[in-house]
């Protein structure tokens, strides 16, 4: 399963985050973000932490030329796409990244909402379901309804977002069988400030579900 850790600020913390056992570190690109990192701070943060883990960077709404560059220029192994980016949208992003993980996120409100999803999944590599809130795309704390998630079974790997934390994160499997993981605030002190004690709970809840 892949654990993805989103909104990686500091070099120092990412690394300790994917020495722990993280596949995957998240980068926000999202300007309305408090985890919002500018272009050199992100050329910077991946260019050292590449070697040692997935780099995913987190764009919503964005034109396809603007994140084609920024992969381009940073060479982010992922992109993550989640504002209200239409099939379209995708296919050409696909076309203009054909060498690059394309993740879709939805913030899940009904069933409709699931429903929806179906029509992407020739268009990118992966599906993200998190928490809807009205003013905010990601990182609320909120927790999704994971009953409502129990026969969702798509076409393509999926990971599973929305207020998990080191304390929940056994409930939620026990009940859910996504393709990977996605935390932020749930192991945070503040918005981009990643707790380490937090981050080892997780890993050690998880090794014990394992067990």
């Amino acid at each position: 399963m892949r654990i993805k850790i989103c909104g990686i600020t500091t070099v120092e913390q990412g690394m300790e985050i994917a020495h722990r056992g993280a596949t995957d570190l998240g980068f926000i690109c999202v300007p309305s973000s408090p985890r919002y990192l500018k272009l050199a701070q992100l050329e910077t943060l991946v260019a050292q932490l590449a070697p040692v883990a997935n780099t995913v960077g987190v764009f919503a709404d964005f034109s396809v030329m603007t994140i084609a560059h920024v992969v381009g220029l940073i060479q982010l192994d992922t992109v993550q796409l989640h504002g209200s980016e239409s099939v379209e949208f995708c296919q050409q992003l696909r076309q203009a990244l054909p060498d690059t993980e394309i993740i879709k996120a939805w913030r899940v409100r009904s069933s409709n909402d699931l429903a929806a999803i179906a029509a992407y999944s020739k268009v990118v590599d992966s599906f993200l379901l998190d928490a809807y809130h009205p003013a905010v795309l990601g990182g609320t704390g909120q927790t999704l309804d994971w009953g409502q998630l129990a026969a969702f079974r798509p076409s393509l790997p999926w990971f599973l977002a929305g207020g998990l934390t080191p304390d929940n994160i056994n409930s939620a499997l026990s009940q859910l069988e996504p393709d990977g993981i996605d935390l932020s605030s749930g192991v945070e002190v503040s918005p981009g400030n990643k707790d380490l004690d937090l981050v080892d709970r997780l890993f050690t809840n998880l090794l014990e579900r394992v067990g």
